[in-house]
């Protein structure tokens, strides 16, 4: 009875209460030194109301209709900001708390909002998405890696995996900062030595922005040669306990967050899938099982003192499901046994933990971060999945990351100066446990592996920047050099000096230029560092292995309109790697690795590779103006890489052209619909190397293809487009209130071409096929392995 009452309110909106009207509430304070602001002018833009704060930096706006809103804070003598699409509901006030930045030099109330303008530390090729935005992303099914695929530069791959390619690099030069806390895993059943996975981890119910920072890193920031991510979670609600629960496709989500105490709050969120019973029901293979956690603790020790305790982790399952449909055909049943004999079975669990000490003053504040992670990744294979026999096993792989980190740094502002320093120090850990047959090591035998390898790392950093011609010039200069025991080379910081320089002028009222160099460096993933071979030998540390470089060149122009909350820029770039790591076994650049489930870089390496990405980025973003939004992004793009035998060839990420269109529209009676349309260039592929794959003695150890490395990436695989819908309807009511989502990704079926699948043939026994004309050799055949399906999602978010 309560299914049909729900439904009931679901679909006609009975019981609709219309008893009281919205609130919307916060503090507004200056984030230097964490006092507040008397008197800033507060307003909801498009309704003629609003409210002034007290001494205390309060404010509270009462009497609102239910609905979206931008919201703007004001005060002579520093930068307005407006918070995009507020959703007001009557269930509960607001929590809206503005951080206004000052203006040294101008007593008049600055015209451009913060929210368009860049930062002093990051002036250029930064793009930043609110909650609203992320939550109801057509196609992006909640799920913040997928919606980031909206901004310019930004590509993926055309299967299900939340792989994160920015400006041509691979997905292992991401890195990602939750509340100023670097957090290394984002995705479950994620890639060891990459960053992708096909479901993310951090729920979006508790982010309250994320920042995607793609070029003119500052030097407080290391460790990633494409970009950054700066997530911000949303502070506990100070007034009362919050609750939100999500149903989705895959997934069951809850979140809580409330007051502990007068001076500390916290969020909560929990999540667990049902992923396994729905692919068994539809008879697939594999069966997924994930679950995570995320919370964050708030206290303010007292006026000029905030302690954040932040802890984000994941549990990941994957079986293989045995069951074969009776309906099955021959061939969904060859392709059945194929993934079968493929796939391991594997289980993986991460977390990151950390605490943030911050400390204001008159003119600045000190920022302290202690924080740990680990990763363990376990899989396991035997042959024809038989574990009855010992001698069946192919390998077994188990594998531990772990990281305990410090950082300090110093903010000072003083008489329109900005300065920053610091020092970080890691020590890290890594474990393996590794028989592989199928590897063969230099001496013909299987590898058989079991080390633990202890690094330390090391760090510093000063940037400076101030604005000059009357505040229309902006320099940002900064210097940071990193170093680490894992090779000769690198465990001299000096080696890894890292000098940065960004600018940003402006030209008009509306029109400004940025520009950046930058040298930056990464650490090797520890799968490289940690290696070892069966006489106990770490040869890539004994070969030196290095840093990886990038030099960054950024040049760009912005026009901003802040009447009408719209932007369009336009950044050329280019990017010169060196010192990537390159496998000694394959002869390929470790650079075009990362888009698939496993390991990469467990082997030999030769810091020898180089690369180069160049290209173009155009971007018009709409804010909420008018009830209507929307992002469109081009980005014409070129990425190549040297490998051992060959000179530059294209990448793995050369997607060559990329498009984004992203558009919503506000309705009546609390209505929203929303589409995306992405259109991808298609990449190169390294083809099937036939004889070698063919070779029973070959296939009876790998069961899948050999890749002719001779020809790396000689093929190049159709362009993907691809079209998601969504609608939205809001119901508000008093102590509570309902969303429903009605979401289709693939609209109109595309099915995108990825490299196809080389199996063997079988009889009627499942037994595979001898060539006759060669009893040494298997029967093959390509199978064609696209990719794509309409995928509708129901989902329900009900808070109270």
């Amino acid at each position: 009875m309560r299914n049909y009452l729900l439904l009931l309110v679901l679909f006609f909106g009975i019981h609709w209460a219309q008893a009281q009207d919205g609130v919307i509430q916060g503090k507004i304070t200056n984030p230097i030194n964490n006092n507040p602001i008397p008197f800033a002018n507060v307003i909801v833009q498009g309704l003629e109301t609003g409210a002034v704060s007290d001494e205390e930096g309060n404010y509270s706006i009462t009497g609102i209709e239910p609905g979206l809103y931008n919201v703007k804070a004001s005060f002579v003598g520093f930068k307005s900001k407006t918070f995009y699409e507020v959703q007001v509901g009557r269930a509960r006030p607001v929590q809206l708390d503005f951080e206004l930045e000052e203006d040294a030099s101008n007593l008049e109330e600055v015209v451009v909002d913060s929210e368009f303008s860049r930062s002093e530390e990051t002036p250029l090729s930064a793009r930043k998405l609110n909650a609203n935005e992320i939550e109801r992303y057509p196609g992006g099914n909640r799920d913040i890696s997928r919606v980031i695929q909206s901004l310019p530069g930004v590509a993926s791959t055309a299967s299900f995996r939340n792989d994160i390619i920015i400006r041509g690099g691979a997905p292992s030069e991401n890195k990602f900062f939750i509340d100023e806390i670097e957090v290394p895993v984002i995705n479950h059943f994620a890639t060891q030595g990459s960053s992708g996975g096909p479901v993310g981890i951090l729920n979006v119910n508790l982010i309250k922005n994320v920042e995607v920072i793609s070029g003119g890193f500052p030097a407080n920031r290391m460790n990633s040669l494409s970009s950054f991510f700066e997530f911000q979670l949303k502070d506990g609600r100070r007034d009362k306990m919050f609750t939100q629960v999500t149903v989705g496709a895959s997934e069951l989500t809850l979140s809580n967050e409330g007051p502990i105490g007068e001076h500390t709050t916290y969020i909560f969120s929990a999540r667990r899938s049902y992923l396994q019973g729905l692919f068994r029901l539809l008879g697939l293979p594999f069966l997924p099982t994930f679950n995570d956690f995320t919370f964050k603790t708030k206290t303010k020790i007292n006026d000029k003192t905030e302690l954040t305790v932040l802890g984000v982790g994941a549990i990941d399952q994957f079986s293989l499901n045995f069951d074969v449909p009776d309906e099955e055909n021959t061939t969904e049943r060859e392709n059945r046994l194929y993934l079968l004999d493929n796939l391991p079975i594997s289980t993986q669990w991460n977390y990151a933990t950390g605490v943030k000490l911050k400390r204001f003053r008159d003119n600045g504040f000190w920022t302290f971060v202690l924080s740990r992670n680990m990763l363990n990744n376990r899989s396991y294979k035997y042959s024809q999945n038989d574990d009855s026999r010992e001698e069946n096993l192919l390998f077994d792989y188990l594998s531990q990351e772990s990281e305990n980190k410090f950082r300090a740094e110093n903010s000072i502002f003083k008489d329109g100066l900005t300065f920053q320093y610091g020092v970080n120090y890691e020590f890290s850990r890594y474990l393996i446990e590794n028989f592989d047959r199928q590897v063969l090591v230099d001496d013909g035998q299987e590898l058989n592996i079991s080390s633990i390898s202890l690094f330390n790392s090391y760090g510093a950093f000063a940037m400076a920047s101030k604005k000059y011609l009357d505040d229309r010039l902006l320099v940002n200069a900064g210097l940071r050099m990193d170093g680490s025991d894992f090779g000769k080379t690198a465990s001299n910081p000096l080696n890894q000096l890292s000098p940065r320089f960004s600018t940003n002028y402006q030209l008009n009222e509306n029109l400004f230029w940025n520009a950046n160099a930058g040298i930056y460096y990464q650490k090797p993933p520890y799968t490289v560092l940690g290696f070892q071979n069966n006489e106990g030998a770490f040869i890539n540390q004994e070969n030196d292995v290095r840093f990886i470089r990038a030099t960054h060149l950024i040049s760009g122009f912005e026009w901003q309109f802040p009447a009408k909350n719209r932007k369009v820029s336009a950044e050329v770039f280019y990017k010169k790697y060196g010192n990537y790591p390159s496998s000694i076994r394959n002869g390929i650049a470790l650079s075009n690795l990362g888009a698939d489930f496993g390991v990469i870089g467990n082997e030999p390496v030769n810091s020898d590779a180089e690369g180069r990405a160049y290209g173009l980025e155009l971007l018009a973003q709409q804010r909420l103006f008018n009830d209507f939004y929307g992002i469109a992004a081009l980005t014409l793009v070129r990425s190549e890489f040297t490998n051992p035998n060959t000179g530059y060839l294209p990448s793995s990420w050369d997607n060559r052209f990329i498009v984004s269109l992203t558009a919503g529209k506000r309705l009546p009676k609390d209505w929203e619909i929303g589409g995306r349309w992405r259109f991808l260039g298609g990449t190169p592929y390294t083809p099937y190397d036939f004889q070698a794959s063919s070779l029973r003695s070959n296939w009876d150890l790998f069961n899948r293809g050999r890749f002719d490395f001779t020809r790396i990436n000689a093929e190049r695989l159709k362009s993907f487009h691809q079209l998601d819908l969504r609608v939205d309807k809001k119901y508000f009511f008093d102590k509570w209130s309902l969303n429903w989502y009605f979401d289709i990704q693939n609209a109109y079926n595309f099915q995108a071409e990825q490299q196809a699948d080389l199996v063997p043939q079988r009889n009627d026994q499942d037994e595979l096929v001898v060539d006759p004309e060669d009893p040494s050799r298997y029967l093959l055949r390509e199978v064609p392995n696209p990719a794509g399906t309409v995928l509708p999602t129901i989902g329900l978010i009900v808070e109270f």
